[in-house]
């Protein structure tokens, strides 16, 4: 199969205005959120993208995409996550799809694209894939997490065969081992997706049975009992904008690996010496 199409989400109340924020990317140019997000999707030569938004936002995001080419489907009531996702299936027909969540941003060794990777393997073994990192067991609330075994010769893709929201510490034990992972550390959603369409004839389903409690992993779960789907384990990170430091941690990434590396690793080691060598009682102090 061929991906020629994208999907973000970004219609949540505490995420909707996430995408709109600057950062300066690894090119030493400011960019928002989703202009790098949308370039993460070109990177894998995906042209087709829509960005799934709350009412009353497409303005704003079409001046932060700087981009004519971008669809803006909106949610117009928040419904959640994976309702927003189901939003987009007049744009996605009856093709695969690329997903990403637009609160977190992704960054790789030596400029790799996390996307291209996972399109290419999506594409080689025509099923949906999703990127999974091994996450300590103390972020578990965090993310979706997945259960399954590696697949013989392939050190980083594994047949999922369970997924479990936002799981417990137990619930992670007890169902969500895979081996060779280390102590304390499971294979928790990365917030990027290879998808078929059938996810979204699911998700149809769910939704017309209920109108709250279905969530992205319960539909996932149920499509690893329909049909081949595995999961992809990245070695780039990801960072979740919207916890508590999330746009500064994004941001050290981004310049870390960038142009500037070098000037910015001098000014950090500037500000850890300043600190260090402040006067006690001296810090925090007003005029």
């Amino acid at each position: 199969m061929k991906i020629r199409k994208a999907v973000i989400t970004a219609a949540a109340p505490n995420q909707r205005t996430l995408p709109l924020q600057t950062l300066i990317d690894r090119d030493g140019q400011e960019k928002t959120v989703l202009r790098i997000l949308l370039e993460e999707v070109r990177a894998a030569e995906v042209d087709e993208i829509c960005v799934v938004v709350a009412s009353g936002v497409e303005e704003a995001y079409a001046r932060a995409a700087g981009d004519r080419n971008v669809r803006f489907i909106e949610q117009s009531t928040p419904l959640g996550y994976a309702h927003a996702l189901f939003c987009a299936r007049a744009f996605v027909g009856e093709d695969p799809f690329l997903h990403l969540v637009g609160d977190h941003l992704y960054v790789g060794d030596n400029g790799r694209s996390s996307t291209r990777r996972l399109v290419q393997v999506a594409q080689d073994e025509d099923c949906s894939v999703s990127a999974v990192q091994a996450t300590r067991e103390s972020s578990l609330p965090l993310y979706g997490a997945i259960g399954g075994q590696r697949i013989s010769g392939k050190q980083d893709l594994f047949r999922v065969e369970r997924v479990i929201e936002k799981p417990t510490p137990t619930e992670a034990e007890q169902h969500l081992m895979i081996s060779g992972l280390r102590s304390g550390h499971y294979l928790c959603f990365f917030g990027m997706h290879v998808l078929t369409p059938h996810v979204l004839q699911i998700l149809n389903r769910k939704l017309a049975a209920q109108s709250s409690g279905v969530t992205l992993s319960n539909t996932l779960a149920e499509l690893a009992g329909q049909e081949q789907y595995l999961a992809l384990e990245q070695t780039s990170r990801r960072y979740d904008i919207g916890v508590k430091y999330g746009l500064f941690r994004a941001q050290l990434a981004l310049a870390l690996h960038g142009k500037d590396r070098d000037a910015i690793l001098t000014q950090l080691l500037d500000i850890v010496a300043l600190r260090d060598t402040e006067p006690p009682g001296k810090m925090g102090r007003g005029a």
